[in-house]
């Protein structure tokens, strides 16, 4: 028999969709801040030569370079004030958290809550203003050494680095926004919106290039099957579930004795999402970058390292696969499904895995069963990330059929229809509990009162 919940969630409707006035703000809103950000991937960076930048970015686009493009919704292909992306963020909070989980002060800090966490948020934010100084110097350098700037100089290098600075800072403060007042995470939905943008252009350059002959039709089905394939996996695994049984025993509060009861933990065999895919491409990304906008000076180190490091290339791949590996072991350990935090609570519940003491050996055990569990998952990740990676290096696709972009397409559109559902079942109950007050209070009023005794 479903539960109540399953009910109200097959009987959703654009209807009760229409009703639910906060959720339809919170989207209204969410859309609106995205808007924001694709319109400034449009506005370019003041002292850009712009058929220069054009005649680089077509010829770069095989490569890093339409990965790059990619990753920041188009901005870096046209060398907007978004061109840095949300990157740096993204990288400040890979250290802070690796620091966090090493470096003592910091994991005080961690272990105070709420103000514990504010704290780290305000340090990783103080470090993105840092790193994205350095990379946005950097660019700056690389675009003067390129031949990218109509006027050179340093009047170009600081009118460069204090745009992209500040507009990574508004893409942040633009995803802390939706996150508080719009719907799902305003990060993983501008990376989101970013990708999306961009496949159509994508798209159009890869049928393009079929019908020209550059690439034969075996070949674009064979891609477009892998594509299908890949999404129908990613969406099987992402909701794929390891269930350990929760028993709870008799208890009495007060008079009254509740009966035990059972329930079951559920553990993803994927539980950090797509973050270490993302953490993972924003360490190959961040020094790449460069490399690419200074490929066409004189520097051997540069050269060398972008030969070793491109796409496809077998140090990439075992890189790559080794950042996923690590990163999804360190962020379900540390931040998605703290083992000794899951095994403190259920104790506080005077709940226990049969045949498992509470406390100390539950934290053992459920930390035996995910370790075992993201064998699976990190092999998993990674496999969606370079399998795709391998056949468009082979092929020389110049549509980017990354598999980390399949992964933040689906993670995030799951993530986000599923806050959208939690909204509408809330609204629901809502509904449903007034209702219930409503025919309360009229049962009471329709009753007739009790008659005293009659007087003699």
């Amino acid at each position: 028999m479903a539960s109540a919940a399953e009910q109200m969630a097959a009987n959703m409707s654009w209807g009760a969709f229409g009703k639910a006035t906060e959720l339809r703000q919170r989207i209204l809103f969410t859309i609106g801040l995205l808007i924001v950000y694709r319109v400034g991937t449009y506005i370019p960076v003041p002292g850009i030569d712009g058929a220069a930048l054009r005649n680089f970015m077509e010829d770069a686009s095989a490569g890093i370079g339409g990965i790059l493009s990619m990753f920041t919704g188009g901005a870096l292909a046209r060398m907007g004030i978004f061109a840095l992306g949300i990157m740096p963020y993204i990288s400040a909070s890979i250290i802070v958290q690796l620091l966090a989980s090493m470096w003592e002060p910091l994991k005080q800090l961690k272990k105070e809550g709420e103000t514990g966490r504010k704290k780290l948020n305000q340090y990783t934010r103080y470090f993105t203003v840092v790193l994205a100084t350095f990379q946005a110097y950097g660019l700056a350098a690389s675009i003067q050494a390129g031949g990218l700037a109509s006027n050179p100089g340093l009047f170009f290098t600081a009118s460069c680095v204090i745009t992209l600075v500040g507009g990574t800072m508004f893409l942040m403060w633009l995803g802390e926004q939706i996150t508080s007042r719009g719907i799902g995470n305003g990060i993983s939905l501008i990376i989101f919106v970013g990708i999306i943008a961009e496949i159509p252009a994508h798209l159009a350059q890869f049928f393009s290039q079929g019908r020209s002959g550059a690439i034969s039709p075996l070949v674009m089905i064979g891609v477009l099957l892998m594509v299908i394939l890949t999404l129908t996996f990613v969406v099987f695994m992402e909701r794929s579930l390891r269930k350990i049984h929760i028993q709870y025993p008799r208890r009495q509060v007060g008079m009254k004795v509740y009966d035990g009861g059972s329930s079951h933990l559920p553990i993803k065999v994927n539980p950090s999402g797509v973050i270490p895919a993302v953490f993972a491409s924003a360490l190959l990304l961040l020094p790449t970058t460069l490399a690419t906008f200074s490929s066409g000076s004189t520097n051997p180190i540069l050269s060398t390292f972008l030969a070793y490091m491109g796409p496809g290339q077998p140090l990439y791949l075992i890189f790559f696969t080794a950042m996923i590996v690590f990163f999804t072991y360190f962020y379900t350990h540390e931040v998605a499904f703290k083992t000794d935090d899951v095994a403190d609570n259920l104790k506080n519940q005077n709940g226990f895995v049969p045949g498992i003491r509470p406390g100390k050996k539950t934290a053992e055990y459920l930390d035996y069963v995910v370790n075992r569990i993201l064998v699976l998952g990190s092999g998993y990740l990674a496999l969606v990330c370079l399998l795709p990676e391998i056949v468009r290096h082979q092929f020389a696709i110049p549509f980017y059929f990354g598999g980390t972009s399949i992964l933040i397409v689906v993670s995030v559109g799951m993530d986000t229809i599923q806050q959208v559902q939690s909204h509408l079942l809330a609204h629901q109950y809502e509904g449903l509990i007034e209702k219930s007050q409503l025919r309360g209070r009229r049962g009471a009023s329709s009753k007739p009162r009790a008659k005293g005794p009659a007087r003699r």
